[in-house]
């Protein structure tokens, strides 16, 4: 004879687990990309304005450019930006 030991039934008790939206960016970045967006716009208006400036003029050759970068520049941040979490996460 064998010995077989009785089956028993899985327990049926569910943990309710918090489903939380899934957001790939916080508040804080899209805030960010933003500004960002609204820095570039600027820096193309500057560089598109002046009807009584020369083709050649200082602002739109240097200033305008580097607003235009500065915009880009703080895109990149505000994709890799992550913000701290308000309540630490308990990870087992």
């Amino acid at each position: 004879m064998s010995s077989k030991k009785p089956i028993t039934k899985p327990s049926k008790t569910i943990e309710k687990k918090e489903v939380k939206p899934l957001m790939v960016f916080k508040k804080q970045n899209y805030m960010l990309l933003a500004i960002s967006f609204i820095i570039v716009v600027i820096g193309f208006i500057v560089m598109g304005s002046g009807k009584g400036q020369a083709f050649d003029a200082p602002i739109k050759i240097t200033v305008a450019p580097l607003i235009v970068l500065a915009g880009f520049a703080l895109g990149v941040v505000s994709i890799l930006y992550n913000p701290k979490s308000e309540t630490p996460s308990q990870e087992e």
